[in-house]
């Protein structure tokens, strides 16, 4: 399908309603199927009564949205991006914003739905839930308190998994992306090229991410990226 650029309008500062809850002005949407983001920019300027929303089609131009614009009030994201990886893109996104992200997505299942949360999702939807849901959702995420759908139960965290998942928070954005390259099988030299830095410098963050993720290689830092997939999380049902 094709992919659009981003699309933004001016920004406004997030208000509380008269019980000091946080009222939602701007919304920024990660999603790369068009009608779909369009269908939820709708629902969500009808029932959340959002009124600027931004729209980035991959993890990279909502990134590049996030440090070019005032941050919104809140971020809802896809977790099936075509630059992603499993949980990556929520875990990079929580380290560029400090607003809250509503995850939306097909890939509703209880283990899904929880590993989403304790990677630091304030809200999980499936994709194609009624109005109400999303109501639900914001006024919960409004409370800060997180949000799980009816008929969907948070599951205890997974001691291995999150244990990765705090792992890979403390990267950089640019570790985070060199992570991805890595997993990808690119060599230094290929991730130079493909991000415009110096090898020299690239053999330099290779080394840092090593180190916070407690690896003593390439491979292992492969692994360790690789239990925060869905084919991990979703390997055991069936």
């Amino acid at each position: 399908m094709t992919q659009t650029s981003p699309t933004t309008a001016t920004t406004q500062s997030a208000t509380a309603d008269p019980q000091g809850l946080a009222r939602f002005v701007t919304a920024l949407i990660v999603e790369d199927h068009p009608l779909f983001c369009d269908a939820l920019a709708m629902t969500l300027r009808a029932t959340v009564g959002i009124s600027t929303i931004a729209t980035a089609p991959t993890l990279e131009l909502a990134m590049a949205e996030i440090a070019d614009k005032a941050a919104p009030d809140a971020v809802v994201l896809d977790l099936n991006l075509p630059d992603v990886h499993g949980l990556d893109g929520l875990i990079r996104l929580r380290n560029a914003t400090s607003a809250p992200i509503l995850v939306v997505s097909s890939m509703a299942d209880n283990r899904v739905i929880s590993a989403a949360i304790h990677a630091g999702a304030a809200g999980f939807v499936p994709k194609h839930s009624q109005r109400e849901i999303y109501i639900s959702a914001f006024d919960a995420i409004a409370k800060g308190t997180p949000f799980v759908p009816p008929g969907y139960v948070l599951l205890p965290r997974d001691s291995e998994t999150q244990d990765a998942t705090g792992r890979l928070a403390t990267l950089t954005n640019q570790q985070a992306r060199i992570l991805q390259l890595i997993c990808a099988g690119k060599l230094n030299k290929q991730i130079a090229y493909d991000l415009s830095i110096a090898e020299t410098t690239v053999k330099a963050h290779v080394t840092a991410i090593m180190r916070k993720l407690g690896v003593q290689s390439r491979t292992q830092a492969v692994l360790i990226a690789k239990e925060t997939s869905f084919a991990n999380v979703l390997q055991d049902l069936g």
